[in-house]
């Protein structure tokens, strides 16, 4: 199953538009291009330029179009077009396989293909087809998709001040008044759980996917809790970027899913949520199990349980490990994060 496109990267001369602008700046917007950006934005798609031309002058006749503001890390130098693609990809930190690029020149779309393999390229001439292709229609469409572009704008400050701040990098996360809050799923929180689920693959701890109907069933058992997590700083919402999926038995609590958006990692938050589980955990005096499936991409999360101290019960051939917590060594929250529970409010320390 080939996975939905997480960004549009576009060419512009007689892409984005009709037209040469270094032969003139009276280029025209193409057909309908304004309502499918604003579509594809409207649902999560992210949007980028790569473009041989003038970085002033495309910049302003985009700012003419009114649609500059849709585009985020926009390439537009004279180097070759698959370097550009990959510093997009860098800066979003997303798949290659999850770029859909946008060309009308045969030469590049190869290019771009023969260093970027797991790209998919597209000839300009078929851009009237992008609403209808299946693989940029999200089977939901979430608060946080919506404000996608949003969350990566507010990243980008983000780091431009972090990059200024002038000290340790511990002094700079005190300043930005985080609070990590936890909370049992609501219904209306399970769109953004089964997306986590199907688009989290780095910090994904089994790398099940589970689609709303299985999600809503967890919600409402007596067996099981489902808990969402959202990080808030003083720059905006991060929105949901954490999910827990708990079996809860006679003598233990499983944790049959864990996952973590990598986008908050650098937040020092990867433990925040595995702390606050063992903690409940040991005051029902459980035992703690963890499933776990090792994959080329998430060796991060196994870190993680190891340096939570989960030990290794089984492990079998096709990588699926189980854990066990004994609860004797549970690491504080930091000091820098106002951690919010469903029951009170914890601050770090």
């Amino acid at each position: 199953m080939k996975k939905e496109f997480k960004c549009v990267i576009w060419d512009l001369d007689d892409t984005l538009w009709d037209g040469t602008l270094m032969e003139s700046d009276r280029v025209v917007l193409k057909e309908s291009v304004r309502e499918i950006l604003e579509e594809l934005d409207s649902r999560g798609i992210l949007l980028s330029i790569a473009s041989r031309n003038n970085y002033e002058d495309a910049m302003h006749k985009l700012q003419e179009f009114g649609i500059d503001h849709f585009f985020l890390y926009p390439e537009i130098n004279w180097n070759a077009k698959s370097s550009t693609v990959g510093k997009i990809q860098k800066k979003l930190n997303i798949g290659m396989d999850t770029i859909l690029f946008i060309d009308d020149q045969e030469f590049e779309r190869d290019e771009v293909q023969s260093a970027h393999p797991e790209i998919t390229c597209m000839d300009a001439g078929e851009y009237l087809k992008l609403l209808d292709d299946s693989r940029l229609q999200p089977q939901f469409i979430t608060e946080d998709s919506k404000r996608r572009r949003l969350m990566y704008l507010e990243e980008s400050q983000r780091k431009k001040d972090e990059e200024a701040f002038d000290g340790p990098s511990d002094a700079f996360l005190a300043t930005l008044n985080m609070k990590f809050i936890i909370s049992e799923a609501r219904e209306e929180d399970l769109k953004r759980a089964e997306e986590l689920t199907v688009r989290t693959n780095q910090l994904n701890a089994t790398g099940r996917t589970y689609d709303y109907e299985e999600l809503d069933a967890f919600r409402q058992s007596d067996n099981y809790r489902l808990l969402v997590c959202e990080l808030v700083d003083k720059y905006g919402s991060y929105g949901k970027i954490g999910l827990a999926l708990i079996e809860k038995t006679r003598t233990h609590w499983h944790l049959r899913l864990l996952l973590m958006s990598c986008r908050v990692m650098s937040r020092g938050v990867g433990t925040v949520f595995l702390s606050y589980i063992m903690q409940e955990a040991k005051g029902k005096s459980k035992k703690l199990l963890a499933d776990f499936k090792r994959t080329d991409r998430n060796r991060m999360m196994y870190v993680t349980y190891r340096f939570a101290n989960f030990q290794e019960v089984s492990a079998d051939e096709t990588g699926q490990i189980l854990f066990e917590n004994d609860l004797s060594r549970i690491q504080p929250f930091p000091p820098h994060i106002e951690v919010c529970t469903p029951q009170k409010q914890v601050h770090g320390g």
